[in-house]
C-alpha cells in the first residue's frame, strides 16, 4: 500500500513480518515479475538510479541474475531435475557475460567451493535429487553469487532447512556479502536470523512498512506496537511457560479487502486511540535521536516503551505424576534394496532408531530434537502404531504394544496415543465442515451415544482450544493455519489422550500464533494431565515448554536430561552444536560460535564406533581411536542426566556455556 525501504551499498536489510503482509511480493516486484494480474500502480522501484518499472523486458533480462538475483525458500524450484548441476551453473556466466565453456567451468568450479561444498567435481557431475536440502540451497546460492550480482534477494532461504544446515547457510552468506560486496534484502519471519545476518531492519505488517531502522534501534527501542507485540510472542532465553508465559497477539490479521480505516494494526493495538487512530492515513515518523529510524505510529512518543507487559496469566507447575510411557532399548530398521528400483541386489539395513530407552511421566512435557534424519518421526510413528518396533519394547501403562499395529490396537489404546502433525494444511479433510471431522472422531473413539450428545462434546472441544463455535459448520479451506492447527489438536483431544506426540506443530505457523498455538497446548495440558512428547528443532521453544529434553542423533539418544541440565555445561559435543546454532532476537545474548562441517551420515551406512565422531570436534580429546572403534556406553552425569559420549569426566566439566545473557 505505502511501501517504501532503501538498501544501500554493502548494506544487509532484513524484512519481517506475519504471512501475507507483502513480504514476497516487494521481493517479486523488485524483479518485475508480479504475474500477470499484478502490478505496480504507484511509486518507483529504483535500482542504481534507474526505475525498473520503465525498463524494457530485454533491459530487466540483462539485470536479472547478473545484477539482482533471487535466492527462493524452496531451492528444488529453482533447479532443473533433469540437468547436471555443473551444466546449471555454466548456463549463468555463459549467458549474462558471454564466457566459453572452460571458463564457465572454471568458474563453476571456484564458486562451488566458495559454498564450502565436498568434493565440487562429483557435485557438478551430479542431479539435484542426488543432493541433500541443505546442498541444494548451496547450489541455489552458489548459482546466485555466480554472476557476482550487485543485489542479492534471499526470500526465506533457511525455513526448511534444519538449525544446523541454517547456521552454516547464514554463516556463509554473510561471509559471500562481504567478500563480494553484495547488498542484500534478507526476508524472514525469524527475528533471530535477522539480528545475526542483517544491519538494518524493515518490519511489514497489512501491506505497509510500519517501523524502520538500525537493527540496534529496533531492537532495543521499538517504536511501534506491532514490533513490541511480535518480540513478546517470541520465547527469549529466560521466559518461564508458568511464570512469564508468551503474549500472543490479539485478533486476527486483515485481509486486503477488509483494512480498517486508519491505522492497519489498530483493532489490535493496545494503545488504540479511538477518534485518532482510526482517522486518516498514517505517516511514517522519523524517531528523534536515532539514524534512519521511522515509525508509523501517531502515539509513539507518549508510550512509554520500557514498561513489563500486561502479565498473560501466571500459572502453577503441573504436578508431575506417574509414569505413562516407558520405552526400552527400542530399535527399527528397514530392509531396503540395494537398488530399490528393480529390487534386486543386496538387501540393506536402514538403522532409524537404535537402542532407545527413556520414560515420560504424566503431566510432563518431554521434547525430543535433532536434525532431519535423526530417528525422531520414525519413533512417533512406532509409538503411533504406523510401524512395529524390530526390537526392544514400548509400554504404555504397564501393557506392550510395540508390535501391534494400528489396525489391530484397541479403541482405548488408539484414543490413548494422540498426533499433532506438523503441516495443519494437509491433516484435515477438505471436503468435510470442521465440526464434522471433530465428530468422526468422537465416533471412532466411541464417545457419545446419539449424535446430539457428540455435538455436544465437539462444540465444548471447540471451546477448549479457543475457537468459535460458528467455526463448526465451516470448511478446512475458510480457516488460517494457526485455526486449523486447532481444530488438529482439537480431534487429538478427542479421545481424552493420554499422550499426544505433537510432531513439529509450530514450525508452519507464523510467531505470533506460534505463541497462542503453545499455550494453548500447556493450558490443555495442565487440564487434561496429558503427557506430551514435542517433537522439534527449535532449542528456544523446547527451552520454553518442556520440562525434560531427549536429544537424538543418527537414531541414538546422545542426551537426555531436565532442561536446564540440557542447556548447561557440560554437554554431549552434539548438543553444543545445537544450540549454539538456535539464532535468538535478543541484542544481549552472546553465543559460542560452533558450524558443524559436513552433513549427517547415512542411516543406511552410518559410521563405526560414535554415531557423531565423523563431525565432533572434540574427538581429539579421546585417546586412542576409541571414538572410531566403539559405540559410547550411556554415561550418567547427574540425577536424571545421561549422555552417551566417550569425552572424559574432567574435560566435561571445563566445558563453557555456549549460550550467555551479558545483562538482564
Amino acid at each position: 500500500m505505502d511501501f517504501s525501504c532503501k538498501v544501500m551499498p554493502g548494506e544487509a536489510m532484513g524484512l519481517v513480518g506475519e504471512s501475507g503482509c507483502g513480504k514476497s511480493t516487494v521481493a517479486l516486484g523488485v524483479m518485475q515479475d508480479l504475474g500477470v494480474n499484478g502490478r505496480v500502480v504507484g511509486g518507483t522501484i529504483k535500482f542504481k538510479g534507474r526505475d525498473l518499472n520503465e525498463m524494457s523486458q530485454e533491459e530487466l533480462r540483462a539485470i536479472r541474475g547478473s545484477q539482482i538475483a533471487m535466492i527462493y525458500q524452496e531451492p528444488m524450484a529453482s533447479l532443473n531435475p533433469a540437468m547436471r548441476i555443473g551444466k546449471q551453473l555454466m548456463e549463468v556466466p555463459m549467458i549474462h557475460e558471454g564466457k566459453s565453456e572452460a571458463e564457465a567451468y572454471q568458474m563453476a568450479l571456484e564458486v562451488v567451493q566458495d559454498v564450502r561444498l565436498p568434493d565440487p567435481e562429483r557435485m557438478l557431475r551430479s542431479y539435484p535429487h542426488q543432493l541433500s536440502g541443505g546442498q541444494q540451497q548451496r547450489i541455489v546460492i552458489a548459482m546466485a553469487l555466480m554472476s557476482k550480482p550487485s543485489l542479492l534477494i534471499l526470500d526465506e532461504p533457511t525455513t526448511a532447512l534444519d538449525v544446523t544446515v541454517e547456521a552454516g547457510i547464514v554463516d556463509l552468506v554473510k561471509g559471500l556479502g562481504e567478500k563480494y560486496g553484495t547488498s542484500m534484502l534478507f526476508i524472514s519471519h525469524n527475528l533471530g536470523l535477522v539480528l545475526e545476518t542483517c544491519d538494518r531492519l524493515c518490519v511489514m505488517y497489512s501491506g505497509e512498512a510500519v517501523e524502520t531502522g538500525s537493527i540496534e534501534d529496533v531492537f532495543d527501542e521499538m517504536q511501534h506496537p506491532y514490533t513490541q507485540a511480535l518480540f513478546r510472542s517470541i520465547p527469549l532465553p529466560g521466559a518461564d511457560k508458568n511464570a512469564r508465559p508468551l503474549v500472543a497477539i490479539p485478533g486476527n490479521f486483515p485481509l486486503p479487502h477488509e483494512r480498517p480505516p486508519g491505522c492497519n494494526f489498530g483493532p489490535r493495538c493496545n494503545y488504540f486511540e479511538e477518534g485518532r487512530c482510526n482517522v486518516g492515513e498514517i505517516p511514517m515518523a522519523r524517531v528523534p535521536g536515532n539514524d534512519r529510524h521511522n515509525t508509523r505510529c501517531l502515539r509513539f512518543q507518549e508510550i512509554d516503551w520500557s514498561a513489563p507487559p500486561d502479565v498473560a496469566e501466571t500459572t502453577e507447575k503441573a504436578e508431575v505424576g506417574d509414569t505413562v510411557l516407558k520405552v526400552e532399548n527400542l530399535k527399527k530398521y528397514y530392509e531396503v534394496a540395494a537398488s530399490a528400483l528393480f529390487s534386486g541386489g543386496d538387501k540393506k539395513v536402514v538403522k532409524a532408531n537404535e537402542t532407545i530407552s527413556f520414560e515420560a511421566r504424566e503431566s510432563e512435557t518431554l521434547a525430543i530434537v535433532g536434525e532431519s534424519g535423526c530417528g525422531k518421526s520414525t519413533l512417533a510413528k512406532v509409538l503411533m502404531g504406523l510401524e512395529t518396533a524390530t526390537e526392544g519394547q514400548v509400554l504404555l501403562d504397564n501393557r506392550n504394544i510395540e508390535d501391534i499395529e494400528i489396525q489391530n490396537r484397541d479403541t482405548r489404546t488408539i484414543s490413548s496415543v494422540q498426533m499433532v502433525f506438523q503441516n495443519p494444511f494437509d491433516t484435515l479433510n477438505p471436503s468435510m465442515t470442521v465440526g464434522r471431522q471433530i465428530m468422526r472422531a468422537l465416533e471412532v473413539f466411541g464417545i457419545g451415544k446419539t449424535d446430539a450428545e457428540r455435538r455436544e462434546k465437539m462444540l465444548d472441544l471447540l471451546d477448549l482450544v479457543k475457537l468459535p463455535r460458528a467455526f463448526a459448520d465451516r470448511m478446512p479451506r475458510q480457516l488460517s493455519g494457526g485455526q486449523k492447527q486447532r481444530v488438529g489438536i482439537a480431534r487429538a483431544f478427542a479421545g481424552g489422550a493420554r499422550i499426544v506426540v505433537a510432531d513439529e506443530p509450530v514450525s508452519a505457523l507464523d510467531v505470533s500464533v506460534q505463541a497462542a498455538v503453545t499455550d494453548l497446548l500447556m493450558e490443555i495440558q495442565r487440564r487434561e494431565k496429558t503427557t506430551l512428547l514435542f517433537i522439534s528443532h527449535d532449542l528456544s521453544i523446547v527451552r520454553y515448554l518442556s520440562d525434560r529434553v531427549m536429544v537424538m542423533y543418527l537414531g541414538h539418544v546422545v542426551e537426555i536430561g531436565d532442561t536446564a541440565q540440557v542447556f548447561a555445561p557440560p554437554y554431549h559435543p552434539y548438543t553444543e552444536a545445537l544450540l549454539s546454532a538456535v539464532p535468538i532476537a535478543d541484542t544481549s545474548v552472546e553465543k559460542k560460535h560452533i558450524v558443524l562441517e559436513g552433513d549427517i551420515p547415512s542411516a543406511m551406512n552410518p559410521p563405526s564406533g560414535c554415531p557423531f565422531q565423523t563431525r565432533c570436534k572434540w574427538k581429539s580429546d579421546v585417546p586412542g581411536n576409541l571414538c572410531e572403534t566403539e559405540v559410547p556406553p550411556m554415561k550418567r552425569l547427574a540425577e536424571g542426566h545421561e549422555i552417551k559420549c566417550h569425552l572424559a569426566d574432567d574435560i566435561l566439566q571445563r566445558m563453557e556455556p555456549v549460550i550467555v545473557v551479558t545483562d538482564d
